[in-house]
């Protein structure tokens, strides 16, 4: 009886093999797109070996769309317009797209195969995004799971950002892990500091790209990233602002109330950091001392879950119950959020049901 299971077991498995076997003859000799034609705005084409999808052969060229999650299909910012060869929809890009971009042929790029020649519309600013070699110069240690890394650029190369954008971090090999992936940090230095940028990023258990940098990234190492990106800047007007971040979400923050130091802001601002203990909490003294240079700012941290030795004498539990004494004129008050999909909202339900309106609620969503 045990014989012959394991003798049906090894069938299959055998069986499963040849036929894995044959899909890979499949794709490489049956599914030969040969080279294809991507027409970009009705004013460029640039030519790619087809069978790879959209993202990654703009990415072969230099053309660099969003992506925060590095092309898994799960975050829906690689948005493009797509007026002709993008092939059916796919259930796996319905769930990001509204019944107006449905309407507008606008497609995620991840999950467009080029199979034949395609023309696509992206905006112009795109082309602005850059592939960037820098050098590690600093890493620092700010808590017992988020390092601040500084990419110092190669000799005469500048970045342009706004304060609050991100990049797209380029992992090299290591280990076991054979290829290089992209993921999306936001830049926690101010823009005026043009030949480096900082990324403040969190280890995430069993994260690719976040194992790299905490386990094997060092100062001297060379790395790449591509960039600027995203719409999370602050908006020009005179609204009160609340900021909200909690762990690596401090960075964009970061950038903002820095690079305000250097122009100089009139407005109220309260800023509001989320973090479970005090061994969370990190460039506290740093935050504070904003409370000096700007005439209307508070930093409040908030914990969680302070531990008994703590000594923590200040707020406690969610940052949510709070909002209400920082808010003194809700249709005239922007908020800035950074940091996991649970914690935005969980805020911007707190904010709307205070008054506050959806669309002046600002994040980046890095799914």
């Amino acid at each position: 009886m045990f014989g012959t299971i394991i003798k049906d077991i090894a069938v299959l498995a055998g069986i499963s093999g040849i036929l894995a076997i044959l899909l890979v003859i499949a794709e490489r000799f049956l599914n030969d797109y040969g080279d294809c034609r991507i027409n970009i705005n009705g004013k460029r084409d640039i030519t790619i070996k087809g069978g790879n999808n959209l993202l990654a052969s703009l990415g072969e060229k230099e053309i660099f769309l969003p992506s925060a999650c590095g092309g898994r299909g799960s975050c829906g910012t690689c948005k493009c317009k797509i007026t002709e060869g993008g092939g059916p929809l796919l259930p796996t890009e319905k769930p990001f797209l509204s019944k107006a971009e449905l309407e507008d042929s606008i497609r995620l790029a991840c999950q467009v195969k080029v199979k034949t020649d395609v023309f696509i519309q992206i905006p112009e600013s795109i082309f602005n995004i850059r592939k960037y070699t820098s050098t590690i110069t600093e890493i620092i240690d700010y808590t017992y799971d988020i390092k601040g890394i500084t990419f110092k650029l190669e000799d005469g190369e500048e970045i342009d950002f706004k304060a609050g954008q991100y990049v797209q971090l380029i992992s090299e090999p290591y280990a076991k892990m054979k290829q290089r992936v992209s993921r999306a940090y936001s830049i926690s230095s101010k823009p005026e500091d043009r030949n480096s940028i900082q990324l403040i990023i969190r280890l995430v258990p069993e994260g690719i790209c976040t194992t790299w940098v905490h386990n094997y990234l060092k100062v001297g190492d060379r790395v790449n990233f591509t960039g600027p990106y995203g719409d999370f800047y602050l908006r020009d007007t005179n609204a009160d602002i609340i900021f909200v971040a909690g762990g690596s979400g401090k960075a964009p923050i970061k950038s903002i109330l820095e690079h305000l130091a250097v122009v100089g802001i009139e407005r109220k601002m309260t800023y509001f950091f989320g973090a479970r203990t005090l061994k969370d909490l990190y460039l506290t003294d740093e935050m504070k001392a904003f409370e000096k240079i700007f005439p209307d700012f508070r930093y409040e941290p908030v914990l969680s879950q302070p531990e008994s030795g703590d000594g923590w004498q200040g707020k406690t539990g969610y940052v949510m119950p709070y909002f209400k004494d920082a808010i003194r004129d809700p249709k005239n008050t922007e908020a800035y959020l950074c940091g996991s999909p649970g914690m935005i909202n969980a805020v911007c339900n707190a904010l709307t049901d205070l008054g506050v309106a959806k669309e002046k609620i600002y994040y980046d969503s890095f799914g």
